[in-house]
């Protein structure tokens, strides 16, 4: 008798428990990954929010800040940073770029010759990303009837979002104003994508004009041509730098969860987005016109929209949001110039042919570079074990030679770059022979780089909103990016 009411007791217990394991699970899990978004921001354009969206998030949601353990050069390396919780020299990617050497030329980072393209010519995947993202594991844990979607404006970071085990995911083509994907993934081009294609409605938006949402008085940031003129754009003109192209990620959102009813059973589902907040004549993450606070407040809109039918949908308490910002950019020419600082230029192609005259002086008139890209230098192995040299040797010529240049802090041999402070940076396979780091206020400058006027900080921060109907806790004290994955994994 006493054994049958304890075992009684506890199968009553183990119940009990299961039930709570049921009724706290997320059913639905939405990643807001949003270009350009800093604190700085938020805090500027907080009295400006209208309900919902941004303000409600900073009102209700746990808030800290993430910082990157490693350089950042504004490309995909810090997308894949957050959703792998790894750096660069464990996931592989460390640029949009890098410089194949049997090719001698440049390659996409996430080019994969096995993959085709949806709508685009792209030929692109997650397969040269080496580390399990979020959605890896979040499969894993959620098992194969979970829906993984990924849904953004740029094909790089929209791809690393979706990682290795996503259903699908899709981002924005501006050439063809439709939604594109890769044969990756299992599913293609999400229906509701192809829908959206079909039925005009990227077209419709791209045909409207852009205009201030408020007086241009009420900025705090006009440019004196917007005090005079206002602003104005066709929304084609610049359809992946207006709120616009944000408003369509969401509604695509939107669809996707409809179609796939998302967050409407057990299984909890993830949904990962991409925004941006910057506008046309952006050149960097800080404010400085009346467009690029109106990007806010349109993610604002955009975000309190979601927000709204997923409440009326699934119900506040099923679904949770993380919105977390990418840095892009640095501060820019004017913004260094209003503190009486200066941008400096370092042409990477410059340095390698002055490299090449070097070592031509030195070791007889060969073709002893390959070329630069980005923060390295490729010498001519080919050329180098013909001779018999001794490549580190060569490596070190170059390293200190480089050390003499205007505007270069420090230049290693990549086997001691990859043991220095700036290891985490650097992943072996892409990387040069020689690995430099600039001084500060000083900008690589590259053919192939157009981004030329901004300043990459080194360890920038990001704002992290994580907003849950149900959620009492939060971990203590600053995040680094690499948290991210574990944060929405297990919060």
């Amino acid at each position: 008798m006493y054994k049958n009411c304890i075992h009684t007791a506890l199968i009553f217990i183990c119940l009990l428990l299961c039930s709570s394991m049921l009724s706290a699970t997320t059913r639905l899990k939405v990643v807001v990954v949003v270009d350009g978004l800093t604190e700085e921001n938020l805090i500027l354009l907080r009295p400006y929010w209208s309900a919902g969206g941004l303000r409600l998030l900073s009102e209700e949601a746990f808030q800290t800040t993430a910082s990157f353990p490693h350089q950042v050069y504004g490309g995909q390396e810090t997308m894949a940073t957050l959703m792998t919780g790894t750096t660069p020299s464990h996931h592989s990617i460390m640029s949009d770029y890098y410089f194949d050497r049997d090719e001698r030329s440049l390659r996409a980072i996430l080019q994969d010759d096995n993959a085709s393209g949806i709508g685009t010519g792209s030929q692109l995947s997650a397969r040269p990303l080496l580390s399990t993202t979020i959605t890896d594991e979040w499969r894993i844990r959620h098992g194969v009837d979970s829906k993984i979607y990924a849904i953004g404006l740029q094909a790089g970071g929209t791809i690393l979002m979706a990682g290795h085990a996503a259903n699908a995911c899709c981002w924005l083509d501006e050439a063809s104003r439709k939604w594109v994907s890769t044969s990756y993934y299992s599913e293609g081009l999400p229906s509701a994508a192809d829908q959206m294609n079909i039925s005009g409605r990227i077209d419709l938006v791209a045909e409207r004009e852009w205009t201030p949402r408020m007086d241009i008085s009420m900025y705090n940031h006009p440019t004196k041509e917007e005090q005079k003129r206002g602003f104005s754009y066709l929304n084609k003109n610049n359809l992946l730098q207006c709120p616009a192209a944000n408003t369509l990620v969401i509604e695509l959102a939107l669809a996707q969860q409809a179609d796939r009813h998302m967050g409407e059973d057990m299984i909890s589902d993830l949904l990962l987005l991409q925004l941006t907040t910057l506008s046309p004549k952006a050149q960097s993450d800080a404010i400085e016109s009346a467009e690029q606070e109106d990007m806010y407040l349109g993610i604002n809109q955009d975000l309190g929209f979601l927000m709204e039918q997923l409440n009326k949908r699934i119900g506040k308490e099923n679904y949770q949001v993380l919105v977390v910002g990418r840095p892009i950019k640095g501060y820019s020419r004017s913004t260094l110039e209003l503190a009486n600082l200066s941008v400096n230029h370092f042409n990477t192609d410059r340095a390698s042919a002055l490299i090449g005259t070097y070592l031509m002086a030195m070791h007889g008139h060969e073709r002893w570079v390959d070329g630069g890209y980005g923060p390295y230098i490729y010498l001519n192995r080919i050329l180098i074990e013909k001779k018999r040299m001794s490549l580190e040797n060569i490596q070190r010529q170059v390293a200190n030679f480089l050390m003499d240049f205007e505007g270069v802090q420090v230049a290693y041999p990549i086997h001691e770059a990859i043991t220095s402070e700036d290891k985490e940076s650097i992943y072996r396979r892409h990387a040069g022979d020689v690995y430099f780091r600039l001084q500060d206020n000083w900008v690589i400058d590259t053919k192939d780089d157009k981004t030329f006027d901004q300043v990459i900080q080194s360890a920038p921060k990001v704002p992290v909103l994580y907003w849950s109907g149900t959620m009492t806790s939060f971990p203590d004290g600053k995040l680094q990016a690499t948290d991210i994955k574990e944060l929405i994994m297990n919060y």
